[in-house]
């Protein structure tokens, strides 16, 4: 096989070549100019009832495994976090349960590992503040008896209580200060939840930031960073740039990640980032090349994958989820393109085709000739015969993909 067949917003059938796996090799040491997690989700069972509301039931030995792929090209991984769809369809024992499990996983191969920790266990929609230091300190303490590291997640029920930015400051103290080990902040932005609003006591970014800073600077000891998902690039460099020396700044920006990673003169950004799920040898390709000291290889490598993860978290941002198991199926990673909660139906079949037609002009496609396959059997069960659109292209003359073209030519 060697064309791809794609459709677009209207219908229409087209074809590119596919183009060949990049040779990207797994490191034999630590990384070790960046950290980087990538931020895992979940596989359930093919013949579960994986429609809305209802509990997930998780594939546990695919779950695992990604996350095992994920380790073996030497990133870490960020688990129960918004892209295994905490608050999107992730219930509460299917969460305890993911923690417990992926941190034995980690502990068996020495893998990195950071879960998130959140209020969301509580079904109550409106708690108190001395409630929710409490939902948070259960999911804390069940953490840390697992064995994995922190990341402190943006709680809705805070978010609600809180009515000043010394709300946030005493919420902050009071968990950080149950916490026997240092912990990552996460303040995710209102494109992956619209309930986050005002999070951290201002809707003004810049507010914002000060009082995030103020609780980093207060538990110096008990931070060891935070992850900025605002989509922002130049509000993560502002605060980058103010974060004691202690504190690293792991970047959540899936649009701009390139240029926060690589940094400037004064710093750079570490990552957890949902796009690196999808990315895993790119990723791990593109911080081997900065440990040579080759900044040239690592834009090389990676700036291609930024238009991809762009359209994986396109608006509406929150169905990114449904990009990154769609990636996985393709890849090979889980058997059906199914997810908990039935997300595999919230973006639309051009959508999905744009990501196919990104992923393989960016070398994302680990073994392009299965995802060619599932990609044209999913356009055939929606009544789109691929086998048409490439007798067309025959007919005309071979296709080019100039993009993957370009890719091969840097790569090589």
């Amino acid at each position: 096989m060697t064309s791809l067949t794609l459709v677009g917003a209207d219908g229409a059938l087209r074809t590119v070549q596919l183009a060949e796996a990049p040779t990207f090799s797994k490191p034999r040491r630590p990384l070790q100019s960046r950290v980087a997690y990538a931020a895992a989700h979940v596989v359930p069972k093919g013949h579960a009832d994986n429609t809305p509301g209802q509990p997930a039931e998780i594939d546990w030995d695919a779950t695992l495994a990604f996350r095992h792929h994920v380790w073996s090209w030497g990133l870490g991984v960020a688990d129960a976090m918004d892209t295994a769809q905490r608050n999107m369809g992730l219930d509460a024992a299917a969460t305890r349960e993911l923690i417990s499990r992926s941190a034995a996983e980690a502990a068996s191969v020495g893998g990195a590992l950071v879960v998130g920790v959140n209020t969301d266990h509580v079904e109550a929609e409106h708690l108190s503040l001395d409630e929710v230091i409490d939902a948070y300190k259960e999911q804390l303490h069940h953490t840390e008896d697992a064995g994995a590291g922190v990341v402190l997640m943006a709680s809705r029920h805070l978010a609600r209580a809180a009515q000043s930015a010394d709300d946030y400051r005493r919420v902050y103290r009071e968990v950080l200060d149950a916490a026997s080990t240092p912990v990552v902040l996460h303040w995710l932005g209102t494109a992956f939840d619209p309930l986050l609003a005002g999070y951290f006591g201002s809707e003004a970014t810049d507010a914002a930031a000060e009082t995030l800073l103020a609780i980093i600077d207060e538990h110096a000891d008990r931070v060891q960073g935070v992850k900025m998902s605002l989509l922002d690039a130049d509000a993560e460099i502002s605060v980058r740039r103010r974060l004691p020396e202690s504190a690293r700044m792991f970047t959540g920006d899936d649009f701009h990640y390139v240029g926060l990673i690589e940094g400037d003169e004064v710093g750079h950004s570490d990552a957890l980032l949902g796009a690196f799920s999808c990315l895993a040898p790119n990723a791990s390709a593109a911080i081997q090349a900065l440990d040579r000291g080759d900044v040239d290889a690592y834009r090389a490598i990676l700036a291609p994958t930024e238009p991809l993860s762009q359209q994986v978290f396109a608006a509406p941002t929150y169905y990114y989820k449904t990009g990154v198991a769609f990636l996985a199926w393709l890849n090979g990673h889980q058997a059906a393109f199914q997810m908990v909660g039935g997300l595999h139906a919230a973006r639309s079949l051009p959508h999905l085709s744009r990501i196919v037609e990104l992923a393989n002009a960016s070398g994302a496609l680990e073994r392009p000739e299965l995802a060619a396959a599932r990609w044209h059997a999913m356009l055939t069960l929606n009544g789109l015969d691929p086998a048409v659109a490439a007798a067309s292209a025959a007919s005309d003359g071979e296709p080019t993909d100039a993009a993957a073209d370009d890719r091969a030519e840097v790569l090589a």
